[in-house]
């Protein structure tokens, strides 16, 4: 604040504190504040006030810079000297130096409650200014505490003479002692003036402001009345400084053995808070935050299990503690789903209390059906899952009972978290902020795969339970044979060779029971994968912890799979010896499982080997024209499947090893894919050929093709019915580009691309290209080609001829809106959905 106040004569200044308006509102608000009082646009800087790390903040950068361009069709936006807005992102941090050294430090800065030595001398001398003008300036202590440069002792040593005959029966006491809790757990909380009036039943019609303070005494030095802005605007008292607050607390329960719990408790316990106003309302939204608000961890974006209150709450009392004030707020916030979700992530995280967790867990969802409610649901069952495939591995003796109850739980775990994902891709998350919001898991509005992984998480740890079961020990390899057979659906569970004995009798008659559950673990398995590959493939990373975290435990589970399912490679070699009449059968299986295992066997899965070493995509590509001259599939469904793939292989083969043996020609290819085209028509449930269509058969300067128009609105349709609840919310990326050659050369890759920016950090890349500032480098220049273009009301289209062909901008700000037709230029990008619009420059 002070840098923008010293900064108010060159900058428009202004700070953004609701983080819930929609980012358009913003860049509007933001464009008029540039033209405020002045002809000329003036640069804005904006201090985005507590902002959350996993927000992106480039959309708000996206969301101004098109507004700016709407307002001056004439100006560049880039370039105007005078139409610039610095965006200062302020994020609050318990541990600031950690969280700095995560970032980029030529991007970041970091401020702690810490003096200088010169800030100290400022200190000092002021301090001498202020003793000539006021008779007691020790009183100031928000000054005081920053003199001592945050002191812990000076303020302990306040709270403890300002509290020195405190009596919590009074009612001065117990508000001083709420103002306490609420401004150490809740940053910015109070309590309204009216609020303390009526809790006082200080009735009288007009009561001058600082009468709430004549009561409050001997605590009203500590204390401050603030103007609200929110809410209509009210007047509200709180406590000097967050840290007076905390070390009033510590002398609470120091001197006077009181609890945060006993405050807390007295609290819920006060019905005047919970009747129906507008400030109480926002009393009540605070003191649900200091229950269910979780700080993040020092390490990353995830957050710690529980608010800082509870953490405190449960080391100083326990269990019984916790979960009473969690019952007592529950009563009282009835509409509120979060109340009982916490208490049921208390439960199973730490108590491991499963069936009262569940209790709680079903309360919440039955409150408000969301992603949120359901996940809690599955991570409950989850942990349940392990906690008893921990106690069954310590267990010397076999109990069959044990896998019918596992099996239960993982059953009711996968539909919680497939519920949890189906909400996910389907309901329209509110815009508005709600305390609920820091009580997830997850940011809100980015769950986006979360229920797929939870789905293979318990899917695997299902495998573990049944291949410690005496009939399917992974050590023995008959054994394990036998289930993957099973899991495959190759023979029933009768099949199965056993010992036979009561148990492994009373084993059978349970897997038979749970038989078509078991045997549809491993498609759902094999299809998760899949999904999720295109999620990691195709959309435009955010680089958040969460994204990375998710596509680690896929690859460490597929790497399960392998073992699991991908393993009978040796096997075959084996069969091929004694069998040398089947030697072909024995070939064509053995390639598919290579494919499988090396996620080639999908579009997405060979589109990754672009950023691989080129002798693993050819050898991708030797399997696969195996395939294609063998002809022998199960049906035209994989016959379409794998021709599709051996076009793509090719396509990545060449991009990495042009002039490998294995290559087929640009007409080879193309008179495939067009025969392929014929075959599926225009509404295949993937959009797989479509984009290949884009690839081979892009119209270039010198050939036309009239039916690339067909093919975009093909891949759109497809790319809509079976990928966008997948995408939801998030941005596909181009892995291809149009370089300025003919055939397959002129497919240009992303990482070929970025080969010259080697010496450049992965950050600051991603920057370029986020923002775009990447195709402005000589080298992207030099080799991708410019498609000329035009944008007739708000859409854009490459012009070739005659030939129109729409096409999507990569960012939205890169156009204007308005119902004219101007002529442009751009980059061309292909995307899963369609080809993409880069760097859109208009020739006026």
């Amino acid at each position: 604040m002070h840098v923008m106040w010293d900064l108010r004569q060159e900058f428009r200044c202004a700070v953004l504190k609701d983080n819930a308006l929609p980012k358009a509102e913003v860049a509007i608000q933001v464009r008029r504040l540039t033209k405020l009082e002045s002809e000329k646009p003036c640069p804005v800087l904006l201090l985005v006030d507590d902002s959350k790390e996993t927000e992106n903040p480039h959309d708000l950068v996206n969301c101004i810079r098109k507004a700016a361009v709407e307002d001056s069709l004439n100006v560049n936006v880039d370039d105007a000297p005078n139409c610039k807005v610095i965006i200062l992102n302020c994020v609050r941090s318990h541990s600031p130096k950690e969280q700095y050294r995560q970032h980029n430090p030529g991007l970041c800065q970091y401020i702690t409650a810490s003096l200088t030595q010169d800030e100290q001398k400022e200190f000092e001398k002021k301090l001498k200014e202020l003793k000539e003008t006021h008779d007691k300036p020790e009183n100031f202590y928000s000054f005081m505490i920053m003199k001592s440069n945050f002191d812990k002792k000076y303020i302990d040593d306040l709270a403890r003479n300002t509290l020195e005959n405190f009596d919590f029966s009074t009612k001065e006491a117990q508000l001083f002692a709420f103002l306490a809790l609420l401004n150490t757990y809740v940053a910015e909380s109070e309590i309204s003036l009216s609020l303390c009036e009526d809790f006082f039943g200080m009735k009288m019609i007009r009561w001058q402001e600082d009468s709430v303070l004549e009561r409050m005494r001997p605590y009203s030095n500590l204390l401050i009345i603030d103007t609200v802005e929110e809410w209509g605007g009210y007047k509200g008292i709180r406590i000097l400084h967050c840290s007076i607050a905390s070390a009033c607390l510590e002398e609470l329960e120091r001197s006077c053995n009181l609890k945060v719990s006993d405050i807390a408790m007295a609290i819920l316990h006060c019905d005047l808070f919970f009747s129906v106003g507008v400030v109480k309302h926002r009393f009540m939204l605070s003191i649900q935050r200091m229950l269910i608000e979780r700080q993040r961890k020092k390490d990353g974006d995830e957050r710690e299990p529980f608010s800082p209150l509870i953490d405190k709450i449960h080391s100083q009392e326990g269990r019984q503690a916790v979960q009473e004030i969690f019952v007592k707020a529950s009563s009282r916030f009835v509409s509120s789903a979060s109340i009982p979700q916490a208490l049921a992530r208390y439960l199973y995280i730490n108590e491991r209390d499963f069936p009262e967790a569940l209790i709680w867990a079903e309360k919440a969802k039955n409150i408000k059906e969301n992603p949120y409610t359901f996940d809690t649901i599955g991570q409950l069952h989850k942990s349940n899952l392990k906690s008893n495939i921990h106690r069954e591995k310590q267990e010397t003796s076999l109990n069959p009972e044990d896998l019918n109850t596992n099996i239960k739980i993982a059953g009711n775990a996968i539909r919680a978290f497939k519920r949890a994902q189906d909400l996910a891709n389907t309901e329209d998350e509110p815009e508005e902020k709600a305390a609920d919001d820091e009580s997830e898991d997850y940011p809100r509005k980015s769950y986006n795969v979360y229920g797929y992984v939870g789905v293979l998480e318990i899917a695997f740890l299902v495998f573990e339970i049944l291949s410690r079961l005496p009939f399917f020990e992974e050590s023995d390899p008959m054994k394990k044979k036998y289930l993957q057979s099973f899991l495959q659906k190759v023979i029933p569970i009768t099949n199965v060779y056993k010992k036979d004995n009561e148990i492994n009798n009373r084993y059978m008659e349970i897997i038979k029971e749970h038989e078509q559950f078991l045997q549809s673990l491993k498609a759902e398995v094999k299809e998760t994968f899949e999904l999720l590959d295109c999620y990691f493939m195709y959309i435009k990373g955010n680089n958040s912890e969460f994204d990375s975290k998710n596509r680690w435990n896929v690859c460490s589970h597929f790497k399960k799979y392998v073992t699991l399912f991908c393993t009978a490679r040796e096997e075959i070699k084996k069969e091929r010896q004694n069998n040398p009449n089947l030697n072909w059968k024995i070939d064509i299986e053995e390639r598919r499982l290579f494919l499988e295992e090396r996620q080639a066997d999908t579009f997405a899965g060979i589109l990754q080997h672009l950023d691989k070493p080129a002798e693993e995509i050819e050898t991708i590509t030797e399997c696969y024209a195996f395939l294609q001259q063998q002809q022998q599939f199960i049906n035209k469904k994989q016959k379409t499947k794998e021709t599709i793939n051996y076009i793509l292989s090719n396509i990545v083969l060449y991009v990495l090893k042009p002039k490998s043996k294995h290559v087929k020609s640009y007409s080879s290819l193309s008179a495939l894919l067009l025969k392929t085209l014929q075959d599926v028509g225009l509404g295949y449930p993937f959009p797989d050929p479509y984009y290949l269509a884009l690839l081979l058969l892009w119209p270039s300067p010198t050939q036309e093709n009239t039916e690339i128009g067909t093919y975009v609105k093909a891949i759109r349709n497809s790319y809509r019915k079976r990928l966008t609840l997948l995408f939801r919310n998030r941005s596909t990326v181009a892995h291809l580009y149009l370089g300025k050659e003919e055939g397959l050369k002129r497919l240009v890759s992303k990482p070929q691309l970025d080969e010259n920016f080697k010496d450049m950090r992965r950050d600051a890349l991603a920057q370029l290209w986020r923002n775009g500032d990447i195709f402005k480098d000589k080298a992207i220049i030099n080799r991708l080609h410019r498609v000329c273009g035009t944008i007739e009301q708000g859409e854009v289209f490459a012009n070739y001829g005659k030939l129109k062909i729409p096409v999507r901008p990569a960012l939205i700000a890169g156009i204007r809106s308005g119902f004219s037709t101007e002529k442009v230029s751009f980059y061309l990008g292909f995307a899963i959905d369609g080809p993409l619009a880069y760097d859109i420059q208009y020739e006026n």
